[in-house]
This record gives structure tokens, sequence and C-alpha cells, in this order.
């Protein structure tokens, strides 16, 4: 029982990471320059599924949930759009602008957010359940 606990737990956790990405790519949509130089890029959290041995499986692998791997930066090159007034415009007068679309993010956050409550309802399923098991044991 405590292993569907984890499951749901890590889905919960890679979910969070997923919105705080997405929360950080949108704060920065506009952002043309930062430290490392250019503006900024859009960035995408890495998932992998956490194995663990089950020792009713003769030892063999099986998935237990979600880890992180980390986050990476999308490829994707910056939109370049015609302003010769802004200060990080080139000599063409284009600006290097973040590859960040705001509508893929309000999706993916929305995504991310219904991901979120799902594991929340297995987690409490997974929990009314052990209540159960416990109730007909005192029975």
């Amino acid at each position: 029982m405590l292993h569907t606990f984890a499951i749901s737990a890590s889905g919960m956790t890679a979910e969070r990471l997923r919105m705080d990405t997405i929360a950080n790519n949108l704060a920065n949509a506009n952002t043309t320059r930062t430290a490392e130089g250019g503006p900024y890029r859009r960035q995408v959290p890495v998932f992998a599924v956490r194995e663990t041995r089950v020792p009713a499986r003769r030892g063999r692998f099986t998935g237990a949930g979600v880890r992180v791997v980390g986050i990476q930066h999308d490829p994707s090159p910056p939109r370049l759009v015609y302003d010769p007034s802004h200060p990080d415009a080139g000599p063409d007068g284009y600006v290097a602008m973040p590859n960040v679309d705001v509508v893929r993010e309000m999706v993916d956050l929305i995504t991310a957010s219904r991901a979120y409550e799902a594991n929340v309802t297995a987690f409490n399923t997974a929990k009314s359940m052990a209540m159960r098991a416990l109730d007909i044991g005192r029975a």
C-alpha cells in the first residue's frame, strides 16, 4: 500500500516542478538579456521512470513513479522582432526575443495542473482503501 502512496507523491512532486518551470518561463517571456548573454531560453523539465526492485518479481525492475532527470533548455531559436528603438536591437533593427510561446505555456500549465489533481485523487483513493482495510481488520 505504501508503494501506491510513493507513486502518487512522486507524480505530484514532478508536476509541481513542471508548474514552477512553466511559471518561470512565463515570467521571463519578454526577457531579452540574461547573465549568460542573449534572450531567455525556455526551460523544460525532463522526467524518467523511477525504477525499483520488487521482491515478488524476482528482482526485476519495475516502475515506481517518476523522477526528475533535469531541466533542459528548449533548443528552438529565439523569435526575431523588428524594433529598432529597443536597447537590445541589433544593427538590422531586430531584437532576439525569448522562445517562449505564452499560449503553449498556458496549455502546459493546465495539463500539469490536471495531472497534479489526478495524482491527488489517486493518493486519496489509496488512503481511503487503506482506511477501509483497517476498518475490516478491526471488525
